[in-house]
Order: structure tokens, then sequence, then C-alpha cells
């Protein structure tokens, strides 16, 4: 499938009223069409405020007609995601990291969608995992084994797919200075949530990103174990021309 920034026109945001998913909704306003997903109707003035131009709202794990989110959508992110006040709730789920993103790939994959991206967390699956991923299984456990299966999901869809595995998310600002390496290098640390939005927003359009699972933090910076991606953001065939005409 193509990688060219210019072929991905509109994108999908779920848990788009999230921290991250907000955080992606402004990295891409200025670029494409951005649809944002909630399940919440009163969060509809936010998201626009964040930079949605449309806003449909539906429970991932209970949804009323996805096929209206996926409409005419190029790639989809997301960034949905349980609390451990969930875990608290019910150890059993059903979380929406795991069956409302299998919802979210099967209706994408059914609409021949080009991407598919998820936010998932370091320490999730089977790969070697540091300290910090350990805890995060210890402490949130029913939640990692949901991120674990839609990410298994995933892989084995017939779309083009990019997993981001961040560490701690902080609310602090974007550097553009992460590592990001394959799953097994045992990172650890925080990275920003504009950090990690940027790379989910530019998974459909960077080719070194297709089909890849990545780990990713940003403080301590791991030099020695990350990779040398050239990550593009998407910008629309319109958006281009405009800015050429300015």
């Amino acid at each position: 499938m193509s990688a060219d920034p210019q072929s991905v026109e509109t994108v999908l945001v779920a848990g788009a009223s999230g921290g991250t998913g907000r955080e992606v909704l402004r990295i891409l306003s200025s670029r494409v069409t951005v649809r944002a997903l909630t399940r919440s109707p009163d969060k509809r003035s936010l998201l626009q405020s964040a930079g949605a131009d449309e806003v449909v709202v539906d429970d991932l794990l209970a949804p009323d007609d996805l096929s209206r989110a996926i409409a005419d959508v190029d790639a989809v992110v997301s960034t949905v995601g349980s609390s451990a006040a969930d875990v608290v709730m019910s150890r059993s789920g059903p979380f929406v990291d795991g069956a409302g993103t299998r919802r979210l790939l099967e209706a994408a994959t059914d609409a021949g969608i080009d991407a598919f991206v998820m936010e998932s967390a370091l320490g999730v699956g089977d790969d070697p995992a540091s300290r910090l991923g350990s805890l995060f299984d210890a402490a949130i456990g029913p939640i990692q084994a949901a991120k674990a299966e839609a990410e298994q999901a995933i892989r084995a869809a017939p779309i083009r797919h990019t997993i981001l595995r961040p560490g701690i998310l902080t609310n602090g600002g974007r550097t553009d200075a992460v590592s990001v390496a394959r799953p097994g290098a045992r990172l650890w640390g925080a990275v920003s949530r504009a950090d990690v939005a940027r790379l989910l927003a530019a998974a459909p359009t960077t080719p070194a990103a297709a089909d890849e699972t990545f780990e990713v933090v940003a403080t301590p910076r791991f030099r020695d174990r990350e990779l040398a991606i050239e990550w593009s953001l998407p910008t629309s065939a319109s958006a281009a021309g405009d800015a050429a005409g300015e």
C-alpha cells in the first residue's frame, strides 16, 4: 500500500477524548480531515476545539453503527484505553483495549481501510520486557492481556498496521526526541502524550512503520537501542496546495 503522505486524506481517531487522542487531533487538524470517535456525546465541543472536523458518537463495546464512523476513511488511529479503576470494577472485562479495538479493526478491515494504528503499552505480549513493563503487567494485568489480544488480531488482519508501546505517559510538551525500538529492547521510562501522538499520526505515511510494533520512550533516551526512522506526517493534496500558494 502507498505510504505517500498525500495518500491519506481522512483519518479516524478513536478514543479521541483522551489525552493522547486530543494530541493526535491537534497534530492532524491542519493536515487532513479528522473524524473523532467518542462514546461521550458531551465531549463533542471539546473534540471540535481540539481540531476534529467531524465527531461520531458510538461505544466500541456496544456499537450502534461503526460503518458510519469508518466511511470514507483512509486510516484509523486508535488511542482507546482503560484505567486502573476499570480493572477494579471488572477484572474480567470486557475492556475497550481488547474487545473494543477488535471491533474497530473488524470494521476497518471490512471497509478496506488502508492503515490501522494502535496505542498499546510497554510490557504487552510475550516479548522480553523491562522492569517497568513487568510492573505494568503486575498493576493492570487484565488490561495488558486485553491489549495483547488486540495486538495479535491486528497483526493477523489483512491491513497495514503499526502498534506503539509507550512507557509512562506524561502531559509534557512535544520534543520529537524519542527512542523507538522493536519489542524486546527492554526500554523503560516516560514519554509525553504529544510525542506519542506525533508517531501515531505519522505511522500510516511512514514507510519504516508499516507492519511494525515499537516500544517508545523519551526519558531516558536509549540511543544505543533506538531505530533510525524518518517519521512523515500526512499532508492531504489540498493542504499541500494551500501551503504552496502561501
